[in-house]
């Protein structure tokens, strides 16, 4: 970025108009753009063959790229970053879209679940990309664990919280599993999570299990450790991430290497393997972020880019985020303002309903 960014500063000014009605232009129409169409809106008057000739420098430098012979120059992945790093221009939140985001948290419904779901169709729809919602882990106190086999080779671990709420994850219990060993693990963990959250109980149960390590026999050892797994999100649920919207990137594609893109990006969306990962995009802390083509580890191979925010419960912990996918030419400008504040939205319901 720094390179980008220095690299930027030594363009000479008509450089970098050029570079920024390019980008612009590709940004609003997804379209290469050519000299001709560039000499009439240049903020000084020049001639086709000297556009033509900076773009010819700004395709050496990497900045720009020329899909077919004779065409105009889209901009390349690394042209994008230094845009959007040192050009792009962000505007103020349109009082439409602010109302079509308000109206989402109208009801007074206590389905957080099903508020978070109307909030990723709206965003949806006012981005018109495809829109991502990591909801939050139950944070209620737990109230009482269980174990249930399967099988020789599952089992079902019970969360009951003091709310009410219910969780049931299935994982693999470790061989030789028994009931009593089963029982051991869970009378065990009640006995320390009882009026804690799945937050707390991590650091607690680890150094609970070395402490007294006497106390239990090696299979409800065992099975605490995969019951430990299970809440560090080897077994997360799926249903945390809500995606919505993909009908909306049908709907950009140009070609068929678009549409092939997209396909690969319904792929991984369906499969949802890495939505704890989907969080670690916001690790730096609160604000968004845009990741662009393969800086996006989650959706690399679509080449797609992400606008992605982390929101906050009442203890100013990070407990989910709210994201916008979609092709390169993302009109970053509007939707960078439309995801902050919609992470806004989710952490103000989070931290009300907590």
């Amino acid at each position: 970025m720094t390179d980008a960014r220095k690299l930027l500063e030594e363009m000479n000014e008509r450089s970098r108009e050029v570079f920024r009605r390019v980008v612009e232009g590709y940004l609003l129409t997804g379209a290469p753009v050519g000299s001709r169409s560039l000499t009439r809106d240049m903020s000084e008057k020049i001639s086709a063959a000297t556009v033509r000739n900076v773009m010819q420098d700004l395709e050496y430098m990497g900045l720009l790229d020329s899909p077919h012979i004779s065409a105009g120059r889209v901009p390349t992945q690394s042209g994008l970053r230094m845009f959007v790093d040192g050009l792009l221009e962000v505007g103020d939140l349109q009082s439409a879209d602010r109302a079509l985001m308000d109206s989402t948290m109208s009801s007074n419904s206590t389905d957080v679940a099903g508020v978070l779901d109307r909030i990723g169709q709206t965003l949806s729809g006012v981005t018109q990309g495809a829109s991502l919602v990591l909801a939050p882990k139950h944070e209620a106190p737990i109230k009482h664990i269980e174990f249930v086999s399967l099988g020789h080779d599952r089992a079902l671990v019970v969360l009951v919280f003091g709310d009410g709420h219910v969780e049931n994850r299935i994982f693999t219990p470790p061989p030789g599993q028994t009931p009593s060993s089963m029982r051991e693990a869970a009378n065990f963990l009640n006995s320390l999570v009882e009026g804690r959250t799945l937050s707390d109980v991590q650091t607690v149960i680890a150094s609970q299990i070395n402490a007294r390590r006497q106390e239990i026999d090696q299979l409800a050892h065992a099975m605490i450790e995969s019951g430990l797994a299970v809440w560090a999100g080897e077994g997360e649920g799926p249903e945390r991430l809500i995606v919505r919207g993909r009908s909306h990137l049908l709907n950009a594609s140009t070609d068929e290497v678009d549409l092939e893109r997209i396909r690969t990006l319904f792929d991984d969306l369906e499969r949802k393997r890495d939505i704890a990962n989907f969080l670690e995009l916001t690790d730096e802390g609160e604000g968004v972020r845009i990741f662009i083509g393969s800086e996006n580890k989650l959706f690399s191979l679509s080449g797609s880019s992400l606008v992605v925010s982390p929101y906050m419960n009442a203890d100013r912990k990070i407990v989910g985020a709210v994201g916008v996918i979609g092709p390169t030419r993302l009109n970053y400008g509007r939707i960078v303002p439309i995801v902050d504040y919609t992470a806004q939205l989710v952490g103000k319901l989070i931290a009300d309903r907590s």
